[in-house]
């Protein structure tokens, strides 16, 4: 796979999920935007609570990661990719990481 395809492929699973997470989450969150209660909505059965385990433990994985890399390689901004990772998800945090790893790798060649 070329790199052209890899950024290709991480945009696309960004914003697929993004349009994903405006159509499924948004509605809902704006008829009642009770925050907390969607939260909670993400463990209502084991299946679900599995998943948003996942979630959070990939995100905090992420977030390792971003706070080594900014300080042994010097990658700015990644601060942003865990905000992104938050809101809309996980998938968008990551894919923008990559993404932003790979334009400080060009940089640097």
């Amino acid at each position: 796979m070329s790199e052209n395809q890899l950024r290709t492929i991480l945009v696309a699973v960004a914003l697929g999920f993004t349009a994903f997470f405006s159509v499924v989450v948004v509605p809902p969150l704006v008829d009642d935007p009770d925050v907390l209660g969607a939260f909670a909505a993400g463990f209502v059965n084991p299946y679900s609570s599995g998943y948003s385990a996942d979630v959070f433990a990939c995100w905090l994985i992420l977030a390792a990661w971003v706070a080594f890399e900014a300080r042994s390689k010097g990658i700015k901004f990644g601060w942003v990719c865990l905000v992104l990772g938050v809101v809309p998800g996980v998938a968008v945090g990551f894919a923008a990481y990559l993404l932003l790893r790979l334009h400080r790798a060009a940089q640097e060649s």
